[in-house]
């Protein structure tokens, strides 16, 4: 459960202690535990795997941990792997606009913030991008409650929270329409906590002046035309990439896992001593003992002793061809390129081919950042049309086939376009190559037709 702006509108309470209750339902939310579990295989340390135990049942039914077997638990990166690959296919060599004048209106850092914030989003399903004085910040869905309204779907309030440590108190910020309130956790008699103001309710644009005779101090504050926190969704759907694909990441861990455990177990070679019978557990470790030391026994044959060495087959060929389609079913449901599907040599025709699942999930992925920059944009006083996102897609190619085309098309398209298609060169080093250019072709002394007279610029030599 979530509570609108409605219910905080209707709310009778006081604003910390609608704070402090918003938090503890969004943190009993699928879409709060969904970010959290996505967290821990973001940092492979899956879940399931990790918290498995082999079990084995008593005579009776009763469950109890298997202490006696190999319990390996190897956890796949698939999950930061693919994710990585998404959204470093967009966001990885940054984002540029036709204008480039538009991108210093975006602040400072803003590639970095949108990559970092673009990457959250996928793995949680949504993050948040607040406004701040300088420079963009991320609000992740791990320590922010949204608060929608409930007539036009639109973020109209949220509360960042978090907690340094369990010791620690909890720290909130109450980001509304018309300003931001920060709220402390005390303890009260006894257990009970409860949130109290730090400070009343601030602006979010401060116009300070610093002079000598008294130092710095406000002289205007103001708002945004809306709230300086916008959302950023990882696709059309609205939810977390690990929806659909933690079943599969568990299984080939399951898989793979268990089959290390296998090969622990069934390692050593076994040993039947025939005819024995009178031996005690610590005859029959001594005689290991020495029969591991020096290679040899003997055997009471005539008496019908006998010692037969045994070792155990494990079955490799069904859980590889297992492990193989199970991968290829996680790229393939991820619409994610797997390079080893690419030979060597292939054409762009070939690799442009293998990159169609991922070209299909980037365009529903960039539909979101742009209609969040736009949001932003508006925030900033920038039209929408002027704050379309360009995107370089980082993606490998056939690059002598792809130069050889472009020196054919050449004599048709501008120095700037040539240039900025040639793959070895980024965005963001065309405007200084053009300069350079620029300012090499200014340096040469042009010859004019009346060279005959040994003139050079009309002038005598």
């Amino acid at each position: 459960m979530l509570l609108t702006y409605q219910d905080y509108i209707a709310d009778t309470s006081t604003a910390a202690e609608f704070v402090l209750k918003a938090i503890s339902l969004y943190q009993s939310s699928d879409m709060y535990k969904t970010a959290c579990t996505a967290d821990d295989y973001d940092r492979q340390k899956n879940t399931t795997i990790c918290e498995f135990n082999r079990m084995i049942y008593r005579l009776n039914g009763s469950q109890m941990v298997d202490t006696t077997s190999s319990n390996n638990r190897i956890a796949s990166n698939f999950f930061r792997r693919l994710n990585t690959q998404r959204c470093t296919y967009s966001l990885g060599n940054g984002v540029d606009f036709s204008d480039t004048a538009v991108k210093v209106r975006f602040k400072e850092k803003f590639d970095t913030v949108m990559y970092a914030t673009g990457y959250d989003a996928l793995i949680h399903g949504v993050s948040y991008l607040f406004v701040g004085d300088k420079q963009l910040y991320e609000f992740k869905a791990t320590e922010f409650v949204p608060i929608w309204d409930e007539l036009t779907g639109e973020l109209r309030a949220g509360i960042r929270f978090w907690r340094l440590a369990p010791d620690k108190p909890l720290i909130a910020v109450l980001y509304e329409e018309d300003g931001f309130t920060k709220f402390s956790e005390i303890t009260e008699d006894g257990d009970k906590k409860s949130l109290f103001p730090l400070e009343k309710k601030k602006p979010y644009i401060q116009k300070i002046q610093t002079t000598a005779a008294f130092g710095e101090e406000v002289i205007s504050e103001s708002n945004y035309p809306s709230l300086p926190v916008v959302p950023l969704w990882g696709s059309r759907m609205k939810q977390s990439t690990l929806v659909g694909m933690r079943a599969a990441i568990d299984s080939y861990d399951i898989v793979r896992s268990g089959f290390a455990n296998d090969l622990q177990d069934c390692a050593e070679i076994y040993w039947l001593v025939e005819n024995y019978g009178g031996m005690q557990d610590d005859d029959l470790r001594k005689f290991l003992d020495r029969l591991k030391l020096n290679h040899i026994a003997s055997a009471n044959t005539g008496d019908g002793g006998r010692i037969t060495p045994y070792t155990q087959e494990i079955p490799y060929t069904a859980r590889k061809t297992f492990l193989d389609d199970i991968r290829a079913g996680i790229y393939e449901d991820f619409g994610g390129l797997d390079v080893h599907t690419v030979a060597a040599g292939a054409t762009n025709d070939h690799i442009d081919a293998a990159y169609q699942p991922l070209d299909e999930n980037a365009d529903d992925f960039e539909m979101q950042i742009i209609e969040c920059v736009q949001k932003i944009g508006g925030i900033l006083g920038i039209a929408p049309d002027d704050c379309v996102p360009l995107f370089k897609r980082n993606r490998i190619s056939n690059q002598l086939e792809q130069m050889q085309i472009l020196a054919m098309a050449a004599q048709w398209l501008d120095e700037e376009t040539v240039i900025g298609k040639i793959p070895l060169i980024t965005v963001d080093e065309i405007p200084k190559i053009l300069k350079r250019k620029a300012a090499e072709d200014a340096d040469r002394i042009p010859l004019t037709d009346d060279t005959e007279n040994g003139d050079i610029n009309g002038e005598a030599v």
